[in-house]
């Protein structure tokens, strides 16, 4: 199913929908990990798991001899195999992420043809991180510049429409989700212009927004307010994350760009060693917030938390 028809047959049943994201393991290790994740959390039933893509970064190293050694790779690579693993064993529909930077629009066609191939018809488009190279490569002359763009080519291959002309081509049917900052993106002036660039990413075909991560509802309300008053009419789902040590006090916000409110940040601060505790209990009380304000669903950024994510999603139930 479609991440769409989720929300449709969730809002039809009157039904808590809840849906995570994962990331793929370092090049070398096991998806041993990920299956562990994801078993875990089947019994809660999440509608679907997001897999998290990453470009390919370039390193320039000298040599002794006084050579230079360029080494280019993926330190995450196996978005589209962890899918279907995750798709055809769990019987789970998986979002692909999708990105701009690091991939060509040839690149990005093959992905898309390999993932409805695999039965995988959600992908969730974005620009990502700039690689890191000293110069522009071949990928970067044919790349997307912008998540709108890649929306639209996406949108394209959804009407039949290929990079070259193809005789007998055929639509591939995608459900297309973007990404939406209720602190706006750190590169944006001001969350006014943001919601305009989200705007055109809706424009350009997009079904739904999933959210960065936020801990304090009331951004989100305000975020989505703005939207509808901008005319976005898409579903728009909130991203959770929960927070699990006093370290993650400065590393999530140097890393996301997102404030964290005074009052969790207190807690934490007189209580350290209850940092986990105290990082349920602030889930559990946004996640129940959310859902009674009629959010369409809640989506958790897993990361390695998948044990805690799922005793917030249990008293939710």
């Amino acid at each position: 199913m479609k991440v769409t028809e989720h929300l449709e047959l969730a809002k039809s049943k009157g039904k808590q929908l809840f849906s995570c994201e994962i990331v793929p393991p370092n090049r070398g290790r096991s998806i041993g990990e990920i299956i562990q994740s994801v078993e875990v959390l089947q019994p809660f039933e999440p509608a679907w798991i997001d897999v998290t893509s990453h470009s390919s970064v370039t390193y320039f190293r000298e040599n002794d001899d006084g050579t230079i050694h360029k080494k280019t790779f993926r330190k995450r690579p196996g978005t589209l195999g962890i899918c279907g693993v995750i798709q055809n064993r769990f019987r789970i529909d998986t979002v692909a992420h999708i990105l701009c930077m690091g991939f060509s629009k040839e690149e990005t066609e093959d992905a898309i043809i390999e993932l409805n191939f695999l039965g995988i018809h959600n992908v969730l488009a974005l620009r990502g991180d700039a690689p890191a190279i000293s110069k522009p490569s071949r990928a970067d002359r044919t790349a997307h510049e912008y998540a709108s763009d890649l929306v639209q080519q996406i949108v394209d291959m959804r009407q039949g429409r290929f990079l070259e002309d193809l005789e007998g081509s055929q639509p591939l049917d995608f459900c297309v989700g973007v990404a939406g900052y209720p602190e706006k993106h750190f590169e944006a002036p001001s969350l006014k212009i943001d919601i305009q660039n989200l705007k055109k990413k809706v424009d350009a075909g997009a079904d739904y927004i999933m959210t960065q991560m936020f801990f304090d509802n009331q951004k989100f309300f305000q975020f989505e307010k703005a939207c509808r008053a901008a005319g976005i009419t898409v579903p728009i789902i909130p991203g959770l994350k929960l927070l699990k040590s006093v370290g993650q006090l400065k590393s999530l916000p140097k890393a996301f760009h997102i404030d964290l409110p005074d009052e969790l940040v207190d807690e934490v601060m007189e209580n350290p060693s209850h940092a986990l505790e105290i990082g349920k209990k602030w889930a559990l009380k946004q996640s129940m917030e959310l859902l009674n304000a009629g959010v369409p669903g809640l989506h958790f950024y897993v990361l390695n938390d998948a044990p805690q994510i799922a005793d917030v999603v249990r008293k939710l139930r």
